[in-house]
């Protein structure tokens, strides 16, 4: 049994800061990049099957269009069917299998994904554990200094004395 989250992507746009503002700023492709790289990165570290859906319901010509980058997907509807249809069909088959956690502020979405077993998030309780787990990761990552993984370092002192005179016997 694993873990999956999907992410109702306008809704996280719009309340985020980060996103509205790079939606402000240079417009909607930019901010579902900017959405996309966020996720990308906490699917990474985390290690959770990850899906963002993005509306395209009121799109003429639009198509059921799925991308898979760097362990996410990212799944773009079709005319007629909105990104909330899409997630309470996926909600509802993983979560048979899966642990499912769904991030959306819409409300009504919200009890429809609980009542099929998933977990709701709102953007800002998504927002919360993404900076938390990138907090996480870059205090792993930065502490202690390359050296401290160095295989001298960590070998008894005899050890290291008779290694250091084979080397030097050698040379």
């Amino acid at each position: 049994m694993g873990e999956r989250l999907i992410v109702d992507g306008y809704n996280v746009i719009f309340d985020w800061a980060e996103t509205s503002d790079e939606l402000k700023k240079n417009g909607m492709e930019s901010a579902r990049y900017r959405l996309i790289n966020i996720l990308i990165n906490h699917a990474a570290l985390t290690g959770i099957d990850t899906t963002v859906v993005f509306d395209a319901a009121k799109t003429k010509d639009s198509q059921h269009e799925v991308e898979n980058t760097f362990g996410l997907k990212v799944i773009y509807t079709v005319e007629g069917e909105t990104a909330d249809n899409l997630i309470e069909k996926l909600s509802k088959e993983l979560s048979r299998l899966d642990t499912v956690y769904v991030a959306t502020s819409d409300w009504l979405e919200q009890r429809i994904i609980l009542g099929q077993g998933a977990f709701r998030l709102t953007p800002k309780e998504l927002l919360s554990w993404v900076e938390s787990v990138k907090k996480e990761s870059e205090s792993h990552y930065m502490s202690g200094t390359p050296v401290d993984g160095y295989l001298e370092k960590n070998l008894n002192e005899n050890i290291r004395l008779i290694l250091e005179k084979w080397r030097r016997k050698s040379s």
